[in-house]
């Protein structure tokens, strides 16, 4: 019997994020395991206390690279399915800003998948945060390489 096509979703919004949404849609009958990350804005940046995130992309761009990575992961990892969420717009402390879910028939590949996802997203995706101060110094961006840009 043929496996079934591996599933492979990506998207950018500006609607909270639902981990467990991403978790039931990777979830196949053949997978023993499913893995799931989920980033959430944090209230400093190198001892700087911030009060909000702003995420900005090239949305065409990014939904592009977002979907080839997804696709990656699943071809080099065997994963049965990947699912990578990404928000933009003004973020407050402690909101999700990204999530990923992937599964596979065994917890390593699920594992080496899922930061995979992250760790190319957080590198190579054309998304940018704005990083809002509580001192009162001015907001900076940061590129996707995590220096100001």
């Amino acid at each position: 019997m043929a496996s079934p096509t591996p599933l492979a979703f990506s998207e950018l919004t500006r609607a909270p994020l639902d981990l467990s949404a991403l978790e039931a849609r990777v979830a196949r009958p053949e997978a023993g395991a499913v893995v799931s990350f989920l980033g959430v804005t944090r209230s400093h940046h190198e001892q700087r206390s911030v009060l909000r995130l702003e995420y900005s992309a090239q949305e065409a761009l990014a939904s592009k690279a977002m979907e080839a990575l997804v696709r990656d992961a699943i071809s080099q990892f065997g994963l049965t399915g990947a699912a990578l969420a990404h928000r933009l717009g003004t973020l407050e402390i402690g909101e999700a800003s990204v999530a990923i879910a992937v599964s596979a028939a065994h917890r390593g590949g699920a594992f080496d998948g899922c930061r995979y996802l992250i760790d190319t997203l957080k590198t190579s995706i054309p998304i940018w945060k704005k990083e809002y101060f509580a001192d009162g110094q001015a907001a900076i961006w940061v590129g996707p390489d995590g220096k100001p840009v």
